[in-house]
């Protein structure tokens, strides 16, 4: 093979190598993968009885350490700035809000609270944040729908409005152990050590749920609709 030919051939091995070099860079993951978004749950299981539930998570409480997620559910739902009071002690991270109509089927909204602002301004903007997704839902569906989605936009366009069901919090255990024994605290449900928030699956047990937790009728009248 000639001197010329015999350049050609390595510098083709070359640039093939650091082809390969550069896909392999390519391909290599750069860390970790994410966690599988909604892969722990906080919440009683469908039909679960209520008395159990509550025992089994009292149980389920992590030992001394850092700080964990914890779903803090009411015993009624409350204002915002309630729910932060009853909440002492703890780091909000989302807000459940659910407009509380007798008998009626109502929407659950998550929404994260932010957390590099006051915690009362944080939770009052998720607050608003929940109306305009009702805002969004008055246009859709049937009439009944449509009607309840705008009593719900209209109850949570009020800052007054008792719409909190649940508080994801983030608390070490003595913090989860003075909220368990709070009045209006009626469960909390702590999720493992190391759980990030893009992990949590929530299914609060809400305050109509006495016996299991089993779906709410849904027969009532909505507010500001006939027939």
């Amino acid at each position: 093979m000639t001197r010329g030919r015999l350049g050609v051939v390595v510098a083709c091995v070359v640039v093939a190598l650091g082809t390969a070099w550069y896909a392999g860079v390519q391909s290599m993951p750069s860390g970790p993968p994410p966690p599988p978004a909604g892969s722990v749950r906080l919440g009683p299981d469908p039909g679960e009885d209520v008395a159990a539930y509550r025992a089994r998570i009292a149980a389920e409480l992590p030992p001394p350490g850092p700080a964990v997620l914890a779903l803090v559910q009411f015993d009624a739902a409350r204002t915002t700035a309630d729910a932060l009071v009853v909440t002492a002690g703890t780091a909000p991270v989302t807000a459940v809000f659910q407009v509380q109509l007798p008998r009626v089927q109502t929407a659950l909204a998550f929404e994260d609270v932010e957390p590099q602002v006051p915690a009362a301004t944080a939770l009052d903007s998720a607050r608003q944040r929940a109306a305009t997704a009702a805002s969004a839902r008055v246009g859709a569906g049937n009439d009944r729908q449509r009607a309840v989605a705008a009593a719900e936009r209209a109850a949570l366009a009020g800052a007054g409005c008792p719409c909190v069901v649940a508080l994801v919090v983030r608390g070490d255990r003595p913090a989860l152990d003075a909220l368990s024994a709070r009045p209006g605290v009626r469960a909390v449900q702590a999720a493992p050590p190391g759980t990030a928030p893009v992990e949590l699956a929530v299914s609060p047990l809400l305050p109509a749920q006495t016996g299991r937790a089993d779906p709410l009728p849904d027969d009532g009248p909505v507010p500001g609709r006939s027939g």
